[in-house]
């Protein structure tokens, strides 16, 4: 990558360098690509046993209510996002998005409760206009940017047996569940939940402290280094939203295929129905339905069909129905994965489109998601 002189680093980018990983600008940080196995050897070893990933260019962002209740702060938040935040208990974390006027997605992020405070863990390329969307909207709030934070994730079947050799508490957690863990003497705020369809752990420690748990956790000999690459392969498999390309300021939650994380109190006829940006565009989506959907899909042949690439009802290429917003080589299937948007006549599971691939007509099948099946621990 050379010497970026305007690229961030994050706690870990000398361990980074010590293990060989090759490194690439991504949202205004250098980090690892992949290392020396390769992008499906690292996929593979974090699908078949456990693997680390660096994602502390994420924004961590703490919230307090002015008035000390928590309380309050969940009930400020709900003005922003179309979740219930009010109603999750302390040492637990529930997936939201911020939403716009029109209903657009401004970004997607977790929400974690504590005893005395709510923490939210934004994307990187989000989080200074997420930071500036919250102090500009929860004046009754203290909204604190938690830059001496890193973010670590352990993921993958081994995670619970090499955690819970620092801090045995790891192992009666369940999806979701955030508490204080002990590793290596780092007092870590970790939640089970990840980004990889399996189950595994969010690490959140001090900066000063990463390095060293990094090096500690890399000591047990089936936890390898994974780098985005890979990150990216097993989110998709696991049929989960990039910000930025499967949903942005144009997609709304519902046709998003994301109305599983709007509750009920919500919801048209909830206990606090609407009050979020959007509303009015999302409920009525809710109610009456959308004109396209996100949707899993399965090119046939061994070629990604990769974001951007129309979609079309038909082999002649002449009835566009949608796009392609993520693909790859998915090595779980053993075989090109996508993500898409379509018409909602045509999102049925087993419909049959063609995608164009360098003018190419290449026979796509609609897929139920995830298209490998998640592992959590509930």
């Amino acid at each position: 990558m050379g010497t970026d002189s305007s690229l961030l680093h994050t706690p870990l980018y000398t361990l980074h360098e010590d293990f060989g990983a090759k490194m690439v600008p991504f949202a205004g940080y250098a980090m690892p690509l992949q290392y020396a196995d390769g992008i499906m050897a690292e996929h593979r070893h974090v699908r078949a046993h456990v693997g680390l990933f660096d994602v502390s260019h994420m924004g961590q962002v703490r919230i307090r209510a002015r008035s000390g209740n928590v309380e309050d702060a969940a009930r400020a938040l709900e003005r922003l996002v179309p979740a219930d935040i009010v109603a999750l208990k302390p040492g637990r974390q529930r997936y939201t998005q911020f939403t716009n006027t029109s209903g657009g997605i401004l970004d997607d992020l977790m929400v974690i409760r504590q005893e005395d405070c709510l923490l939210l863990v934004v994307n990187a390329a989000c989080k200074q206009a997420d930071f500036a969307h919250m102090q500009d909207n929860l004046g009754d709030c203290l909204v604190e940017q938690l830059e001496d934070r890193a973010l670590l994730a352990l993921q993958g079947p081994d995670a619970e047996g090499v955690l819970s050799s620092f801090d045995a508490d790891a192992s009666s957690m369940r999806f979701m569940d955030v508490c204080m863990l002990e590793i290596d003497g780092a007092r870590c705020i970790v939640s089970r939940s990840g980004y990889t369809g399996e189950d595994g752990f969010e690490i959140s420690l001090s900066a000063k402290d990463a390095d060293r748990v990094a090096r500690q956790l890399l000591q047990h000999q089936q936890v390898k280094l994974i780098g985005l690459g890979a990150r990216d392969s097993l989110r998709l498999e696991a049929g989960l939203c990039l910000y930025g390309s499967d949903i942005d300021e144009t997609t709304t939650p519902v046709e998003a295929a994301l109305e599983w994380s709007i509750q009920k109190s919500r919801r048209t006829g909830g206990a606090r129905a609407g009050g979020f940006p959007g509303a009015d565009i999302i409920l009525d989506q809710l109610e009456n339905g959308v004109t396209r959907r996100r949707v899993g899909l399965l090119p046939e042949g061994r070629a990604p069909v990769r974001h951007g690439a129309p979609l079309f009802a038909d082999a002649a290429m002449a009835d566009r129905v949608g796009e392609v917003t993520s693909g790859a080589f998915g090595p779980t299937v053993e075989a090109p994965v996508a993500m898409g948007y379509v018409a909602t006549p045509h999102a049925a599971t087993g419909t049959a489109l063609t995608a164009e691939l360098r003018a190419r007509a290449v026979a796509t099948r609609v897929a139920a998601l995830p298209l490998v099946p998640a592992r959590f621990k509930r």
